[in-house]
């Protein structure tokens, strides 16, 4: 329902949505026409900017909804929007603007538009396992050896040329050494796979709607007068390609609301271009620029060491970030011995902080730079009888059942996809083993035939036995009769998809969630997991029921949606693709629930767009953050893992830790570390600094004592020096820098290219 005030009320529609905004939030909401640039720091109610514009654009303006376009990164970030909007305008109203994350638009416009670049309308999009399964299959097709090219690093290297606008064939052009040659012919091998599969993956969602406004300009056309105006959130993540689809879109009415921080810009190592929020203005010389400066979440105390940190950076739009909140308490920086007392230490504050202050354990957050710091930390937690969940990964879709489940839905909406269908055509068993999979494989090859046709007529696969022949037979005639159920086998309704078109629903049409239930307990995979003794619980079974129940809540969602656009009558066909697609761009983050009674772990980067009463940041070292991986970057490099750092203090709204240990255990090996330089960037004012390290015997023997002091290491080795190192060889030192009672020097080796060392443990040798 909207809580704006009806036409007769002495309370304006106006001022019920400027009501309670501060002056820049206000000009943020109230501008119309032309272009804006909305610079938000952290916690200044940059959400609240954007719902309320998008309602003040139709309600107050008279802005009709369909045409307004609201984009952000993730599914949860573009539900709360929603959600938000929803409270504001009529449910009509809501159900026609469009909010959305840039993949699912994408998507959206690819199923509309299908035709115009050669796509069938029932493709699939590959989720990462499913890219996964292409790169391999890539890889063994061309005979490389997955250890000298591993498939991640394979798919990393592609998804950087496709944000780049970068296909197959103009990667070819222009590889120049071995390694780019390789990549080339794995980039133009993994493209025939999706194309024979009838598969995109998530990158060619931006890849291929950029081609399309580029090729169809009679479809650039249409779109920029359907949303005329566009408002796109965390501008600083846009990559090259994200950057080229907002501009074409925009660049006809020039309706651009970009709203975003340079300083939280910390996706660059997936393509994200801060320059493209850093040159806005350049992009469009007559824009406003709004400075949404007030925090609305963190204590005075946080948010100036936050800021105290920030403001080293050189690459960055200065806001004058200040709060009315309580002073606080100040940042903790503690040094611990090693990570197992870092992590015991970390348990007895949250108790303290459970038992004395009445806190949650959900209001408590633990945040790392790497996925592998968090095994100690979850090692003391549970020891210690406290609940924690851990963000990583897509928790129910990614369970091995589900995935099982939705490879047969993907299976019966797209024929060709093959990777989905090898993975169910034995699963659960029924007769065909690997050898017979092989053979059809090898026939599919000699033949030119799809494996989905080869399934169809087995008997003229060489080497097929009897029995495997009377499985496969089984298994497609299975296929097809849940195709001809879901109205996919007849000929006008295929013919109606390619044209981008949907055939009218049948009258007995079975619903979706029908067909979810028909295709688990046909499969026999509800069989496969009641009997199954190793889930004694069934909550695999249990895990496959809810998948039906989340159909059924989706086709509800969906049909509502239909018939708000004027769409009385979609197909089941047009609801599993729809839901298809959902469950292809559900998101890491999306499995975050801040409601749960938990402890929350994560990466800084999954922490982004979060916030917690209570932040504890473990490992903050200098090879962990900054990471070492960003030496080789340079001042870049350095920057962005200083924003890093800021979007993991300015999550934090009561209290926040930073802790560091002396030594830590890095591949097995105990090692000696520093803290990070950044805490020597924070104000003193704000911190309070603790060192509850354990006193004892140096774990490294005399071998590792310094031998002198910093200030006589750092004139030893000045900037300049050449160097020789026992394992990198030859360096020259490049900068030195004292902290504490160590010495830490940058040297660019001439085989292992630049590292950080402390001097005192380095055992450099003049050359």
């Amino acid at each position: 329902m909207s809580e704006l005030p009806p036409a007769n009320s002495p309370t304006t529609v106006e001022d019920a949505l400027l009501d309670g905004l501060t002056p820049p939030q206000r000009e943020a909401v109230t501008h119309v026409d032309g272009p804006m640039l909305v610079l938000a720091g952290p916690g200044s109610g940059k959400t609240r900017v954007i719902t309320r514009r998008v309602a003040y654009l139709v309600r107050g303006v008279g802005i009709a909804p369909w045409n307004v376009l609201a984009i952000t990164f993730t599914n949860k970030a573009a539900g709360e929007m929603r959600e938000r909007v929803s409270e504001l305008l009529s449910e009509r109203e809501a159900r026609a603007a469009t909010i959305a994350t840039f993949h699912s638009l994408c998507a959206r416009l690819l199923r509309r538009y299908a035709d115009r670049l050669g796509l069938p309308a029932g493709y699939s999009i590959y989720d990462s396992s499913d890219q996964q399964r292409a790169m391999k299959q890539a890889l063994n097709d061309l005979e490389i050896n997955p250890k000298n090219f591993p498939p991640n690093s394979m798919l990393h290297t592609i998804s950087n040329a496709k944000n780049e606008l970068v296909d197959a064939e103009a990667f070819a052009q222009t590889a120049g050494d071995f390694y780019n040659r390789t990549v080339a012919k794995v980039y133009k091998k993994y493209t025939q796979i999706l194309t024979r599969n009838h598969a995109l993956d998530f990158d060619d969602l931006l890849l291929k709607t950029v081609q399309l406004l580029k090729q169809h300009p009679e479809v650039l056309a249409e779109l920029r007068e359907r949303y005329q105006y566009v408002l796109i959130d965390e501008y600083q993540d846009t990559n090259h390609a994200q950057f080229m689809l907002a501009n074409a879109l925009a660049s006809g009415h020039q309706n651009l609301c970009a709203t975003g921080d340079p300083d939280q810009s910390i996706y660059g190592w997936r393509g994200a271009n801060i320059r493209n929020i850093l040159e806005f203005e350049q992009h469009y010389p007559n824009a406003k620029v709004v400075r949404l400066e007030q925090n609305y979440r963190s204590t005075k105390k946080i948010l100036a060491a936050a800021d105290g940190l920030i403001r080293n950076n050189s690459a960055r739009k200065h806001k004058q970030l200040f709060t009315d909140n309580d002073d606080g308490d100040p940042v903790q920086l503690v040094t611990m011995q090693d990570e197992r007392q870092e992590a015991h230490w970390l348990v007895e504050r949250f108790r303290d902080l459970h038992v004395n202050e009445k806190l949650a354990w959900g209001e408590m957050a633990v945040f790392y730079r790497m996925n592998s710091l968090s095994r100690v930390v979850e090692d003391a937690l549970r020891d210690a009888g406290m609940p924690y969940q851990i963000a990583r990964g897509t928790a129910f879709y990614d369970r091995a059942e589900i995935k099982d489940a939705v490879a047969y839905l993907r299976v019966i909406a797209n024929p060709a996809d093959e990777v989905n269908l090898l993975r169910i055509i034995n699963t659960p068993t029924r007769g065909i083993g690997n050898q017979s999979i092989k053979a059809m494989q090898a026939h599919s090859l000699a033949s030119n035939r799809a494996v989905d046709d080869i399934i169809r007529d087995p008997m003229s696969v060489p080497g097929l036995s009897n029995r495997a022949q009377n499985a496969v037979a089984k298994f497609a005639k299975m296929v097809d009769e849940w195709r001809t159920a879901a109205g996919l086998n007849e000929a006008p309704d295929l013919l109606l998809g390619q044209q981008g078109l949907s055939p009218a629903a049948s009258d007995d049409e079975i619903s979706l969630r029908e067909l979810v239930e028909r295709v688990i307990t046909e499969s026999t995979l509800e069989e496969h997991y009641r009997k199954d003794k190793s889930d004694p619980d069934q909550e695999r079974l249990a895990n496959l029921g809810e998948l039906i129940s989340s159909a059924q809540q989706f086709e509800e969602d969906y049909l509502n949606e239909a018939a708000e656009d004027g769409n009385d009558a979609p197909t089941l066909r047009d609801k599993l693709l729809a839901l298809l697609e959902r469950i292809s761009l559900v998101s890491d983050v999306d499995s975050v629930d801040q409601g749960e009674g938990a402890v929350t772990l994560m990466t800084l980067h999954a922490a982004k767009g979060l916030e917690f009463p209570i932040v504890a940041m473990v490992g903050v070292e200098d090879g962990l953050l900054p990471h070492q991986r960003s030496q080789n970057e340079g001042e870049k490099g350095e920057e962005e893992e200083r924003r890093l750092c800021f979007v993991g203090m300015t999550r934090a709204m009561r209290r926040l830790y930073m802790t560091s240990t002396r030594y830590r255990t890095i591949f097995g090996q105990t090692m000696p570390v520093i803290p990070s330089r950044f805490l020597n960037e924070l104000p003193t004012d704000a911190i309070e600094v603790c060192d509850v390290s354990e006193d004892g015997d140096d774990p490294f023997g005399d071998d590792f004592e310094p031998h002198t002091s910093a200030r006589e290491q750092a004139g030893e080795f000045p900037p300049g020096t050449r160097v020789r190192h026992p394992q990198f060889g030859i360096g020259r030192i490049i900068t030195v820098a004292r902290s504490g009672s160590h010495t830490r020097a940058r040297v660019e080796f001439n085989a292992a290219g630049v590292k950080t060392l402390i001097l005192q443990y380095a055992r450099l040798e003049k050359v």
